[in-house]
């Protein structure tokens, strides 16, 4: 697989697992990308990107993908990238 050529973004706050597992995968992979940070208390940014509130989101603009749920970010990050 390759890097990508444009930097991915993932929608996260400390202290969430779900997000953790994600960005440990990324780093694993090697892939920059920039971390979103969201307030736990307001997540109307992440619902703008994603039409809901949950993290983390992942936002790959070179597969033209928003997604939330940290399974499907990992699958979809190992099947383009890994």
């Amino acid at each position: 697989m390759s890097e990508p050529d444009e930097m991915l973004e993932v929608y996260q706050f400390e202290g969430c697992p779900y997000c953790s597992k994600v960005r440990q995968k990324m780093t694993d992979l090697g892939i920059d990308f920039i971390a979103r940070a969201v307030d736990p208390n307001d997540r109307s940014r992440v619902e703008e990107v994603s039409g809901q509130t949950n993290v983390p989101v992942l936002v790959d603009p070179n597969t033209d993908t928003t997604m939330p749920e940290s399974d499907d970010i990992v699958e979809h990050l190992e099947q383009h990238y890994g």
